[in-house]
């Protein structure tokens, strides 16, 4: 029995442990710098070209996870208190601060080495930049002192595709930074639209969010003249030369859909429209850079 009850432990522990990795997040994370990585390569890429790539998705996958695990740690009790994060492990005290101190410690330098070793010392060093960026700058610093946080923080979450086209290339081009640029934009509308439907999460939390310190109204005028000026920041990869008229179709009509959202929830607010305008702006954001991907290999044809 005792075997029995050891064996059915021991997965749910790695299961936890899985789970402070926020593993649906850092996949979007890894998607974009694998759009970047592919972009950053003229032609289509040969076999060691796509070992390059598969090494630097492990690398920047493990910072990624670490940087997660950290603001899980750090976020413990703050977590405890809001319905959408009291089930993460760390919240209901399933791992310890100590585990996940050290599960954070580990998968960041295992991906620190597997990016030194297999990319270049710059991609290793933008990435660990961005790990101090998110959860250090972004989790202890910005998060609870400002209502701005995610505007500020945001850069770290649109490093991405300048890590992937660093790791191909072995410096940031201006391609990369359009890329940046796009999703920095994005974030803002992305995260406002999910805190609007989770404001009472955020005020029983203590946490300055823009919802919380400047209330519903603001918030939405907000989130629409960001996604106006992200309309705009997504037409440069067509006016840059980095796409054809196929990613300006799909962008266009992808950046009228979250403008279309973004109105209708100013002029009219409930949480099942907020509730949409954030899963579009995650369908916004995917389809785009596979819009790119796509274009990039018809252009080539």
């Amino acid at each position: 029995m005792s075997k029995q009850a050891s064996l059915s432990v021991e997965p749910s522990r790695w299961t936890q442990f899985y789970a402070l990795t926020k593993p649906r997040v850092v996949q979007l994370i890894v998607f974009c710098a694998l759009i970047g990585m592919v972009l950053a390569v003229p032609g289509w890429p040969n076999a060691d070209q796509w070992l390059h790539m598969a090494l630097a998705c492990l690398g920047i996958w493990l910072v990624a996870g670490a940087a997660a695990a950290f603001n899980c740690l750090v976020e413990r009790h703050i977590d405890a208190r809001m319905k959408r994060t009291s089930w993460r492990p760390t919240a209901r005290g399933e791992l310890s601060s100590q585990q996940a101190l050290a599960f954070s410690a580990i998968l960041c330098t295992l991906g620190a080495l597997v990016l030194l070793l297999c990319t270049n010392p710059l991609t290793m060093w933008l990435t660990l930049a961005t790990f101090v960026g998110y959860a250090v700058i972004y989790t202890v610093i910005l998060k609870p002192a400002t209502p701005q946080n995610i505007v500020i923080g945001g850069a770290s979450g649109a490093m991405p595709p300048v890590l992937g086209w660093a790791a191909m290339t072995g410096q940031v081009g201006p391609e990369a930074l359009i890329l940046f640029l796009i999703i920095f934009l994005w974030t803002p509308p992305h995260f406002w639209a999910l805190a609007l439907y989770r404001v009472e999460d955020y005020r029983q939390s203590g946490l300055p969010m823009l919802p919380v310190t400047h209330g519903s109204e603001y918030t939405r005028l907000q989130i629409l003249l960001y996604t106006v000026i992200l309309f705009a920041a997504c037409m440069l990869p067509f006016m840059y030369g980095m796409s054809s008229w196929l990613y300006l179709v799909v962008a266009v009509v992808l950046s009228v859909g979250f403008c279309v959202y973004a109105f209708a929830l100013w002029r009219n607010y409930s949480d099942q429209l907020s509730r949409k305008t954030f899963r579009f702006s995650l369908i916004h954001l995917s389809v785009l850079f596979l819009a790119l991907l796509i274009d990039h290999y018809l252009w080539l044809g």
